[in-house]
């Protein structure tokens, strides 16, 4: 990244060379962030048909932690067979996976079917990064990470859509359906428009033991929202964070590594960069798990309003990241700072608007929460790809994909364990709901209180 970064306007990025790329990754990104807040609408119209409330937080937990296996499994995969077949391979995959989901007589088989669909999303997300870093100049990532993001304002109007529709109707499996057609348009639509490629000579094989370990951590950090006792909770999460820490020992010592060398180090600008995508990550994850629920059941909101109300979000961070692609190298330091600072206003504006009524009050706070996240998403990926040690660049800009999926996982999985704590485990009576609605987003500031902090400190040291 150079000084001249602001002066290059969006007519670099759209030029004819990049404009394939760049269609096939926003159909991905399209894909995915339809098929998130589609989830979220529909989640509690599956509640109230086959019930498990208890695994709500599972269903997403399921599909980020198999998404952490895809991405570490995508150099291995573009190596051997190619990125165009890669990509055509994830979209299948998630189409796969969300005919399962449409199928499933119990929220324990929709787990396992977002758990497929989670697979052929890693893929597509990772390979989003890499593409990006490899593709185009360093002073045009900012803004294809805006473009990125801009996807989603397609999906604020689609995803909630097409999940209220089909729950208002009574038919959430439709919605499954719907995503599985347009995940087998995309696999087709990405088999034409990509160059065929080469597979090259092939990579080692992925980590094996390290994805375990990472998924191990997910899985029991889940399982502790469940626990019946205070005790086997606190142990449950005290083993997750040494599954974690056993993963990052081994990845630092293995010849081909799932991370950088410096992953989560607080001396290097990759490793701050790191720990900043996973707090931010984690701050923004309950939004789309419990909001439809909170909204639902205290202010009788149908599907389709409770979804375009949790969509704020999304808008937010997509208005915020294309008006600020273009500021100046100063400005996105001060980003670094401000966005997780207005993560954790919008959360606990939340925590304090909920309740009271009507629920358009809340939507500012959501927006708000969006928009910390957007503006400052593109400056940390720059960031981390921009201070990757010689060598490790490819590895840097997949392990965005990878951090990012980990606090998504891990910040749902807290956020069932706040809210069952709260007595949503209990089922959906409004008191138990008033109750987990206030904790779980009020909890969830310290994470975004710390992503501050690490801006700061980020902010501090030169860009390279």
């Amino acid at each position: 990244m150079t000084k001249d970064t602001a002066i290059v306007g969006w007519s670099a990025l759209l030029e004819a060379r990049w404009f394939s790329a760049l269609a096939v990754l926003v159909g991905g990104v399209l894909l995915h962030s339809m098929n998130v807040l589609m989830l979220a609408t529909v989640l509690p119209s599956v509640v109230d048909d086959i019930g498990g409330a208890t695994l709500l937080s599972w269903t997403s937990t399921a599909y980020l932690a198999s998404s952490i296996v895809a991405a570490t499994c995508t150099g291995y995969l573009t190596s051997n067979i190619g990125a165009r077949n890669t990509f055509c391979i994830g979209a299948l995959v998630f189409g796969v996976g969300a005919i399962f989901c449409a199928l499933a007589p119990s929220m324990a088989l929709i787990v396992i079917g977002r758990f497929v669909q989670g697979f052929g999303g890693g893929l597509l997300a990772a390979i989003a990064y890499v593409l990006v870093r490899n593709t185009l100049p360093g002073e045009l990532w900012p803004r294809a990470f805006a473009l990125l993001s801009g996807a989603w304002s397609l999906s604020i109007v689609v995803g909630p859509m097409v999940g209220g529709v089909f729950a208002q109707y009574g038919s959430w499996r439709g919605a499954f359906f719907c995503v599985a057609g347009l995940a087998s348009i995309l696999a087709i639509g990405a088999f034409q428009a990509l160059p065929a490629g080469s597979a090259g000579t092939g990579a080692a094989r992925p980590p094996g033991l390290r994805v375990a370990l990472l998924c191990g951590a997910i899985a029991v950090m889940s399982l502790s929202a469940i626990a019946p006792h205070v005790l086997a909770k606190a142990a449950l999460v005290v083993a997750a964070v040494g599954l974690m820490a056993s993963m990052l020992v081994i990845d630092r010592r293995a010849a081909t590594r799932l991370l950088p060398s410096d992953a989560f180090s607080l001396s290097s600008m990759t490793g701050m960069g790191l720990w900043l995508i996973l707090t931010v990550s984690i701050a923004y994850s309950p939004l789309q798990v419990f909001m439809p629920i909170f909204l639902q059941s205290l202010h009788g909101l149908d599907p389709l309003s409770s979804g375009y109300m949790v969509a704020g979000g999304s808008f937010g961070w997509t208005a915020i990241s294309l008006m600020v692609a273009g500021v100046s190298l100063s400005a996105t330091g001060r980003l670094l700072v401000a966005g997780p600072a207005m993560m954790g206003a919008g959360l606990l504006g939340i925590a304090l608007l909920l309740p009271l009524e009507p629920a358009i009050v809340v939507f500012p706070a959501i927006f708000m929460l969006g928009a910390g996240i957007g503006s400052c998403w593109a400056f940390i990926a720059q960031r981390v790809m921009g201070g990757a040690r010689k060598g490790e660049e490819d590895v840097a800009a997949s392990s965005i994909a990878t951090v990012q999926q980990t606090g998504f996982a891990l910040g749902a999985a807290v956020a069932g364990l706040v809210a069952n704590a709260a007595g949503l485990s209990a089922g959906l009576e409004r008191a138990d709901v008033a109750h987990a609605a206030l904790w779980v987003p009020a909890c969830f500031v310290l994470a975004a209180l710390l992503a501050a902090a690490l801006g700061a400190r980020l902010a501090r040291r030169p860009v390279p």
